[in-house]
């Protein structure tokens, strides 16, 4: 995995100049050393450490299982990988919405123990105090509004947010909210492509998008969906440029033949 060392780190003031120029920005989920180190390699603006892991790596039904300890370790295999992307860190669930010291002190360990540039975490308004706190100590912060999986249970679907008038407005003054609180980022999440224009435009930092629409700045997907690891995720707005749950399989099918009628190893495999 060479990297051409005459390209320059990307960092929060990199995607900021992006908006600027109306260049967007790529991002996509990673979990581990190897896929990482893939992924930066290819070029992608943004690797996220996803809570999403939970589903993923784990095999949870959502996000809220998995603990700080746990993206602590992803966080720092991910970091390991990455020689020029931004790594970007979710704050799990519970991790955060006691108060904004918690949100503080588990910011700062994701910080010093991965080697992480920021961190994301969800919720508008009610999160401000903790964004505040955050980066005041001088770490960036990423919101993330819509739908927000820690809040599945709260929501009780998974369907489009902010479709009706009251939520449409609540969502976009959120959006200012954190961008005054001092965010570099926003993902906006399953929310209409309509909504998610009008809130890039209003805002100076970039925004991500994911089942947003067109109109963002940038757009986000879990990798896992995005090259068919997991086939049983399918909504509207994922686009699967490979199948590797299908490639996989032959490949272990050939293996498994090849063990089974000695093909495995031949000559010149063997000392």
């Amino acid at each position: 995995m060479s990297i051409n060392k005459d390209v320059r780190r990307v960092t929060t003031n990199t995607l900021q100049k992006m908006k600027e120029k109306g260049e967007k920005i790529a991002m996509l989920t990673a979990y581990d050393y190897s896929f990482s180190g893939i992924i930066d390699a290819a070029g992608i603006d943004v690797i996220l450490v996803g809570d999403s892991a939970s589903n993923v790596m784990a095999g949870h039904e959502t996000t809220l299982p998995i603990t700080l300890d746990q993206m602590i370790y992803h966080a720092a295999s991910v970091v390991r990988g990455a020689s020029r992307c931004l790594v970007v860190v979710d704050l799990p669930f519970g991790a955060y919405q006691g108060n904004s010291k918690e949100a503080l002190i588990s910011t700062i360990r994701i910080m010093k123990e991965t080697g992480a540039h920021a961190v994301k975490l969800e919720g508008g308004e009610e999160a401000l105090e903790s964004v505040r706190r955050i980066t005041s100590a001088g770490v960036p912060v990423m919101g993330h509004l819509g739908l927000t999986p820690q809040s599945i249970y709260k929501f009780g679907t998974y369907t489009v947010r902010a479709k009706e008038k009251a939520e449409a407005e609540k969502l976009q003054r959120d959006a200012r909210l954190l961008e005054e609180a001092g965010c570099f980022a926003i993902v906006l999440e399953k929310i209409p492509a309509e909504l998610a224009g009008e809130v890039s435009k209003s805002l100076h930092i970039p925004t991500i998008g994911i089942g947003a629409g067109a109109f963002c700045d940038g757009q986000v997907l879990v990798m896992h969906d995005m090259l068919g690891i997991n086939t049983e995720f399918k909504p509207r707005f994922l686009r699967q440029y490979l199948n590797v749950n299908e490639l996989a399989s032959q490949a272990v099918r050939q293996y498994i033949s090849d063990v089974k009628t000695g093909a495995f190893p031949d000559a010149t495999e063997q000392y």
